[in-house]
C-alpha cells in the first residue's frame, strides 16, 4: 500500500510539473497602443495559436499621450511593441531614442512614399488622408456646389458652414492645420485662418464633436463641412442602419487639400523578447492583419499587397498629392504654430 502511494504521488508530481512546464512556456507579449487601434480578435488569435503566445494590448491614450508614457518609462518599458507613432510625432519618438531598428522583410511590400525612417526603427502599418467632408443632400437641396478645395471655405458662400477641430486637443485638428501650412506656407497660412474666422468658422474640440455633435449628415448640427477622413463616406455607409449604395457623403481631396497620416510600428529598446517583437512587427505587416485595418479602424493598409474590402473600392478616395511638411519640421515648429493659430483664430 505504501509502495502504491509513493508511486501515485511520483505520477502526481510529474504531472503537475508537466501542467506547470506547458504553462510557463507561453510566452506574453506587451503592445503599447493609443486607445484607437482597433484589431479583430480572430486575426490576434491567430497570431497567438501560431506563435504560443498571448498578446496583450495596452492602451495609453492618444497617440501623443502614449508616446509619452512610452518616453518616461524608456528604462524600465512598459511593453515590448509600440503602435501609433505617427508622421506629426515621428520626429520626437525617433529623437527620444526608445526605438530598436528592425528590418522586417515585409517592407519590401510597403510603397516608398509611406517609409520615413531611414533607419527602420519606426515602419510604417497604415495611412489616413485628413480632408474635407461634405453632405451630399445639404448641397444638393440647396442647389449649391460643394467646396473643391481648402481654399473655397473663405468664399462668401460659404459662410457659417464649416465645422473643424482645434489643433491644441485633437489629432485631425493638427493635422488639418498642418494641410493648410503646406498647401498656404508659412508665411500665408495665418491669413487663411483670418479669413476663415471671419467666414463664421466653428471650432470643436474633438473629431466626435465635430462630426457628431455639428456635421448635418451626422447629427442635428447646421454644418454641411467638416474637417474628417477621406475614409469616412465608406464608414458612413458601414454603419447606417439602412442599406445604402451610395455614401451619404464625400470627401474633398484635391491638390493640397489634405494631410497624409501614416502610423507607425516600432520595438521598444529594453524588451527582454524581441525575436517574439520582431515576429509581431511582421505580423502587424502581413496580409491577414492588413486586410483586417480598414474596417476596424477605416485607414489603408500599408502593404500594397493587402486586399480593400469592397466598401472601400467603392467608397474610399486617396489624395494624389496630400500637402506636405516634414516630420522635423512638425516637431520644430508644432508648439509655435499651435499659440499663432490659437491666437489668430480663438482670441
Amino acid at each position: 500500500m505504501k509502495r502504491l502511494l509513493q508511486v501515485a504521488g511520483m505520477i502526481l508530481l510529474c504531472f503537475g510539473l508537466s501542467l506547470t512546464t506547458k504553462v510557463s512556456a507561453e510566452e506574453n507579449i506587451t503592445v503599447m497602443t493609443h486607445d484607437s487601434f482597433n484589431v479583430s480578435k480572430d486575426v490576434i488569435a491567430a497570431f497567438e495559436q501560431q506563435n504560443g503566445v498571448k498578446v496583450r494590448f495596452l492602451k495609453s491614450g492618444d497617440a501623443g499621450a502614449a508616446l509619452v508614457q512610452a518616453i518616461l518609462s524608456k528604462n524600465n518599458p512598459l511593453a515590448d511593441v509600440f503602435f501609433g507613432v505617427d508622421n506629426s510625432f515621428l520626429s520626437r519618438a525617433l529623437e527620444a531614442g526608445i526605438f530598436r531598428s528592425y528590418e522586417s522583410p515585409l517592407l519590401a511590400k510597403i510603397p516608398q512614399n509611406l517609409k520615413l525612417d531611414a533607419t527602420n526603427r519606426l515602419l510604417p502599418v497604415d495611412y489616413g488622408d485628413v480632408c474635407l467632408n461634405y453632405d451630399k443632400a445639404w448641397f444638393s437641396a440647396k442647389n449649391m456646389a460643394p467646396p473643391t478645395s481648402i481654399s473655397d471655405l473663405i468664399k462668401p458662400e460659404y459662410k457659417g458652414l464649416t465645422v473643424v477641430e482645434n489643433p491644441a486637443t485633437s489629432s485631425p485638428g493638427m493635422a488639418f492645420l498642418l494641410a493648410t501650412i503646406g498647401k498656404f506656407g508659412e508665411d500665408k497660412y495665418l491669413e487663411f485662418w483670418k479669413a476663415l474666422r471671419a467666414n463664421d468658422v466653428f471650432i470643436a474640440g474633438g473629431w466626435e464633436d465635430a462630426y457628431f455633435g455639428h456635421f448635418t449628415a451626422a447629427s442635428k448640427g447646421d454644418r454641411p463641412i467638416v474637417v474628417s477622413y477621406a475614409s469616412s463616406p465608406p464608414a458612413a455607409v458601414y454603419y447606417s442602419e439602412t442599406p445604402l449604395t451610395e455614401a451619404p457623403t464625400a470627401a474633398v481631396v484635391t491638390d493640397e487639400s489634405a494631410f497624409r497620416q501614416i502610423e507607425f510600428v516600432g520595438i521598444l529598446e529594453g524588451t527582454k523578447k524581441p525575436a517574439l517583437a520582431e515576429k509581431f512587427v511582421d505580423f502587424m505587416l502581413s496580409r491577414p492583419l492588413q486586410e483586417d485595418i480598414p474596417l476596424q479602424m477605416f485607414v489603408f493598409p500599408s502593404n500594397s499587397e493587402a486586399k480593400l474590402p469592397e466598401i472601400f473600392v467603392k467608397h474610399a478616395v486617396v489624395a494624389d498629392k496630400p500637402a506636405e511638411v516634414s516630420p522635423q519640421k512638425i516637431e520644430s515648429m508644432r508648439d509655435t504654430w499651435i499659440e499663432a493659430w490659437t491666437t489668430t483664430v480663438l482670441r
